[in-house]
Order: C-alpha cells, then sequence, then structure tokens
C-alpha cells in the first residue's frame, strides 16, 4: 500500500511537468514571428505558424541561405 501512494505523488509530479510546457512553434525556432495576414517589409515569409498566420523573418542584406 505504501508503494501506491509514492507511485501516485511520483505520477503527480509528471503530470505538473508537462501541464506547464509549451507546445514547439516551428515558426519561431526558424527566428520568425507569426502575422496575420501577408508578410510586409522587411520581412518575407518562411511558412506558416501553429495558427494560420503567416510566418516572418526579417531580411537582412548579406546574409544569404543557410545552404549557400
Amino acid at each position: 500500500m505504501r508503494i501506491l501512494y509514492q507511485l501516485l505523488v511520483v505520477l503527480f509530479m509528471m503530470l505538473q511537468g508537462a501541464a506547464g510546457k509549451v507546445p514547439f512553434d516551428p515558426c519561431l525556432a526558424q527566428n520568425g514571428r507569426c502575422f496575420p495576414g501577408i508578410c510586409r517589409r522587411p520581412y518575407y515569409w518562411i511558412g506558416t505558424c501553429l495558427n494560420g498566420f503567416s510566418c516572418c523573418r526579417v531580411y537582412v542584406e548579406g546574409q544569404g541561405p543557410l545552404w549557400q
């Protein structure tokens, strides 16, 4: 019986940890920002955010794509 209470405490602590996590946002991972509609200057479109907005990144002169 005593181990059952300890297992419940561990389960409760795991659920508390999972509740505080923020869902992964691929737009933020690419240093982008979410905007409703289209991307305006100085931003350019790099994808779609989780909420359906446009994922935009600031255009920096002289900084090419990572694969070049």
